[in-house]
């Protein structure tokens, strides 16, 4: 039972839904790179369109600080959001007052809109009760598909919510399903995966972790820390000396909480930071003074793929190396596959997230496999910290 209203619950039609997306796509020369966002919110716009509802599609775009910037356009989007829903979408040049007014006004039972870029108004990312009440006149109901912006409280993300009947849609459901069944009430036992740069960015993350987790386990340039914790030398690979004691806290608190914290035991060196650099995969106990620590070694996945047998659950945030130069995606690139290959079987449930995690997981060709693969960065990361987040909070029943 989700403690959240869902569109099985309310009848759209004939009523204008203002759609909270997240249209904040990578774009390249006036392209949009990649379209994964905006086919995500596909299924909703569809279904409240083809139910008779008004759509009138809210985004941000950028940083553009409250001013009208125009390489922060949600304009430029509209060709390729017109692409994939295979109509012709009218664009309103501000997402309040007359212009937007002209707009919705204009609109027939099935139609979708977008209004422009909505943090081109201050209002929006201060949560301003007049900007909230600007917008929500446009609207009959306030549906929320963007998790991705759901740790920002902004007029449109949390706001709204307050002003309107508040509803998640189906992407927004999805997400909240999936984090829910990965951490909430999770089929034991639970793997986590954090990998990454640094430990100084997740501290958080690993210390909420340690707690809901029965494995954890450690890669990428995080390892590297841990590992100088133990006092093991890791030449001149990215590590954090200043948090060994912090690293060594994690690694305490993780055996009270009876939770196995998993680190390489072998690692594929290089002197140098580039593709295709001469490497060897040595033990981390024989870490050369000009070595760089760029990917796990082949026990160490073993080690891994051995435990992810053994479990239920797995949530993964972030690479075990440098996954964009080749060899060293080898480490993420077997993981990922395991991890795919056993939820296909039935026999796993895989929630991933994070932007380096996503391209690592499309790289090695796993991410269709996963049970849940989320778009989102910030939120992502914040949920598993265990935070609140507002935009979801503004949703619960």
């Amino acid at each position: 039972m989700t403690s959240f209203r869902t569109l099985d619950s309310v009848d759209v039609k004939g009523k204008r839904v203002l759609l909270r997306v997240d249209l904040n796509v990578p774009m390249e020369e006036g392209r949009v790179t990649d379209a994964t966002r905006i086919e995500r919110i596909l299924p909703t716009i569809n279904e409240i369109a083809g139910k008779g509802g008004k759509v009138v599609l809210l985004s941000h775009f950028g940083r553009p600080k409250g001013q009208r910037v125009d390489e922060d356009s949600l304009r430029q989007v509209l060709p390729t959001l017109e692409h994939y829903l295979k109509r012709q979408i009218p664009f309103a040049d501000d997402c309040i007052g007359a212009a937007a007014e002209t707009v919705v006004s204009a609109m027939k039972d099935g139609d979708v809109v977008l209004l422009e870029n909505t943090r081109f108004h201050k209002g929006e990312e201060k949560n301003d009760p007049a900007f909230v009440e600007d917008v929500a006149k446009l609207g009959d109901i306030f549906v929320n598909d963007a998790f991705s912006a759901a740790h920002r409280a902004h007029a449109t993300t949390e706001g709204l919510a307050h002003k309107l009947p508040a509803i998640a849609g189906r992407t927004m459901q999805a997400e909240l399903e999936a984090l829910e069944s990965a951490l909430a009430h999770p089929a034991r036992p639970v793997m986590a995966v954090v990998g990454g740069a640094k430990v100084s960015t997740k501290l958080e993350l690993l210390g909420n972790l340690v707690d809901k987790v029965d494995y954890l386990v450690i890669g990428g340039g995080m390892a590297n820390t841990f590992l100088a914790a133990q006092g093991k030398a890791v030449g001149k690979s990215l590590c954090e000396h200043d948090l060994a004691d912090t690293a060594r806290a994690i690694l305490e608190k993780s055996k009270a909480a009876n939770c196995t914290i998993v680190l390489p035991v072998d690692a594929t060196v290089a002197q140098k930071f580039e593709a295709h650099a001469p490497s060897h995969i040595v033990s981390v106990d024989h870490v050369g003074a000009d070595d760089m620590i760029l990917d796990v070694g082949p026990k160490s996945v073993a080690q891994v793929e051995s435990l992810l047998a053994q479990c239920k659950t797995l949530v993964w945030n972030g690479p075990f190396g440098a996954f964009e130069l080749p060899p060293f995606e080898e480490g993420t690139n077997a993981v990922a596959q395991t991890a795919a290959r056993l939820t296909v079987e039935g026999k796993l449930l895989s929630v991933a997230g994070g932007g380096d995690t996503v391209a690592a997981l499309n790289q090695a060709h796993a991410a269709q496999e996963f049970s849940y693969v989320s778009t989102a960065g910030g939120a992502f990361l914040e949920w598993l910290e265990g935070k609140t987040l507002p935009g979801v909070a503004a949703l619960k029943a």
